[in-house]
């Protein structure tokens, strides 16, 4: 074996380094003892990882063409360890508790291990290397679903991912069958060479469709998220919400415009079609909802559907767009989930929509910072947000002509999500009515948030700001994939 090709994974490699060091340093220091240098030194070898990779890269491949990257993907993985980097910064509140301090290395481990998977996820030029990369991203999050194993809903959460994860793979599995057996082969560029559109290449498309749909919570395979998100620790929800989910819309949005191209009039459709139920029923679920975990976890099946609006328009803008909506979807997603993290652990465990009531008045920066990540959510000026829906919208219809069918239908989504976003504006204010206009008899005492909680929100606020006003980061994005 040539060990010479894993230079040519270098995100790979050095996230491999990060979680060799982690897990020595765990295994060499006290779990006993005060710990408050471990945090710290993961969140620095995650900025070394980022630092290193954070500039796009030339494409090179590794095992016969198994494994490939190049600047879309290198720019994707940038994104993805800046939301796990976050995440590890704000899980530091949480994980002092003593009830969780003595796994705090088990939990670095265990996310670093998904982001691992994940990138093997988005650089597969095979079905196999992306159904290893898949296994090996779900299999750590399911116990980081279940990591506060001693409570019950953390318990029964990761009981209900394991399953779905397990019918999800194998439907995924079978469909990938069906293409081997119509094609011969299961490297992406054999398949889109010698695919064409009958009863079983269309069939292996649906099922693998289906089967990674589940993972990105689009509707009609959302039936686990709601419950999951609820149940599973609040950090690990806001990790769940947003890597894995950019992780899987990006391999998905790859796969189907490199693999599935000649069949791009029916996976269109099935794209209009799934796009409109998930921006539908999930607004329509989250008005309803007085859980604000299971209220964000509608809102992200929501912006599941508008992040896949962008591959309809199969075009290269359609991928600058899409990675441009995760990135900014990532920085405000986080600093709702930062901030009810912190909340939680002040508030005996409530997250409750009720609990917010009267916010502004005990912890005016909190409800101000929270107000601007849902606005940015919610597509309102001047925030990112706006600008990611934005460039969607135009990814969406930019190669379709209105008097075609297909072209017809694309702006007809359009039209539909352009509908719902105003539905959205109506109960993301929600939260905001109850922060700053709504009285409360029992209101949140005023409380000081960790020093880690103040800086992974001030990251995610620079974020939402300076990512919509900088034009240079879309621009950034869109050099890679031009690349």
């Amino acid at each position: 074996m040539n060990y010479s090709q894993f230079l040519n994974m270098i995100p790979e490699a050095t996230l491999m380094v990060v979680l060799l060091i982690t897990f020595i340093a765990d295994f060499c220091s006290s779990k006993s003892a005060d710990r408050k240098w471990f945090n710290p030194l993961v969140c620095l070898l995650m900025v070394a990882h980022i630092v290193i990779n954070i500039f796009p890269t030339e494409a090179t491949e590794a095992f016969g063409g198994m494994y490939t990257t190049g600047p879309a993907a290198g720019v994707l993985k940038t994104i993805l360890a800046l939301g796990t980097l976050i995440v590890m910064v704000q899980a530091k509140e949480w994980l002092s508790r003593k009830d969780t301090a003595f796994k705090e290395g088990e939990f670095y481990m265990l996310i670093i291990s998904t982001l691992l998977g994940m990138n093997m996820m988005v650089s597969a030029n095979h079905f196999l290397l992306f159904f290893l990369g898949l296994e090996m991203a779900s299999v750590p999050m399911a116990c980081l679903v279940a990591f506060d194993k001693y409570r019950h809903n953390s318990a029964e959460a990761g009981a209900k991912f394991v399953l779905t994860a397990t019918f999800s793979s194998g439907v995924m599995i079978y469909g990938i069958s069906l293409l081997y057996a119509a094609c011969g082969t299961l490297y992406f560029d054999d398949v889109a060479k010698v695919i064409s559109a009958s009863p079983l290449t269309i069939a292996g498309m649906v099922f693998f469709f289906s089967g990674l749909g589940f993972k990105i919570s689009l509707v009609p395979f959302h039936f686990w998220t709601a419950d999951s998100y609820q149940g599973a620790p609040t950090t690990v929800t806001g990790y769940l919400s947003v890597v894995s989910k950019g992780a899987a819309a990006f391999t998905l949005c790859a796969i189907l415009m490199k693999v599935f191209q000649p069949m791009v009039e029916y996976w269109t459709v099935l794209l209009y079609i799934v796009i409109v139920l998930s921006i539908t029923i999930a607004n329509l679920f989250a008005i309803r909802q007085s859980d604000l975990k299971r209220f964000m976890a509608f809102s992200s099946i929501s912006q599941a559907g508008y992040i896949m609006l962008a591959v309809v328009g199969n075009s290269a803008m359609s991928v600058s767009a899409l990675t441009y909506y995760v990135l900014i979807y990532v920085v405000a997603n986080l600093s709702v989930f930062t901030i009810i993290s912190s909340i939680e652990e002040h508030n005996n465990g409530t997250v409750q929509m009720d609990s917010y009531n009267g916010l502004y008045k005990t912890n005016p920066r909190l409800a101000f910072l929270m107000t601007l990540a849902l606005f940015s959510l919610g597509g309102i000026p001047p925030f990112a947000g706006m600008f990611s829906k934005f460039f969607v919208f135009m990814a969406a219809v930019g190669t379709h002509d209105i008097h075609t069918t297909l072209g017809a239908w694309a702006y007809g989504v359009v039209f539909i999500a352009l509908v719902n976003t105003v539905i959205s504006l109506y109960y993301y204010l929600l939260i905001v009515k109850a922060m700053f206009i709504k009285h409360s008899d029992n209101p949140l005492p005023t409380f000081q948030s960790a020093c880690s909680t103040k800086l992974a929100l001030a990251i995610c606020t620079v974020g939402i700001v300076a990512f919509g006003i900088c034009s240079f980061v879309f621009d950034w994005i869109s050099v890679a994939v031009n690349a």
